[in-house]
């Protein structure tokens, strides 16, 4: 009789119980940091140079410091923004051609030459507004659409 009533229990704790996650694919996103609807937003940025001069970019091309460039974590690559140093109100249009900052709570990497015509080469990092002018019209930049997140399986 004890076998029965400990069987029916685990019977009904089973119908009850949530489906089993094993073996089923999870997404976790890659980029999530997007800019809103009307293509603004304001964040800290940083800039890099020496350590990456001459290396390949996520856009396949060779990073030059001295070139007006930029990374974003998830912008497509191609797109001309506007940045604004917020603290001194010096704008220059960029190209987005590589992806990061890597570093929590950055929105923007610069090129050393960009942050130098910003203002902000010896601090290191500096507010800005980033306004989005033109996405690309290239084919091999257009990867997903506008505005799109894209994920990864694990």
């Amino acid at each position: 009789m004890l076998k029965v009533v400990v069987g029916l229990g685990v019977a009904a704790f089973v119908a009850i119980s949530p489906p089993s996650r094993a073996g089923q694919h999870t997404f976790v996103p890659i980029c999530a940091r997007k800019l809103g609807p009307t293509g603004l937003s304001d964040g800290l940025a940083s800039w890099y140079g020496e350590e990456s001069q001459g290396s390949l970019t996520a856009s396949g091309e060779t990073f030059n410091m001295d070139a007006m460039t930029a990374a974003h974590p998830n912008l497509p690559l191609g797109t001309k923004i506007k940045v604004t140093n917020l603290r001194n109100h010096r704008s220059l249009v960029l190209r987005i051609n590589d992806r990061g900052p890597f570093i929590p709570g950055r929105l923007l990497d610069v090129s050393r030459a960009a942050a130098n015509r910003l203002g902000f080469m010896k601090s290191g990092k500096a507010w800005v507004h980033i306004e989005v002018l033109r996405r690309p019209r290239d084919s091999r930049y257009r990867l997903a659409c506008p505005g799109a997140c894209l994920y990864a399986m694990n």
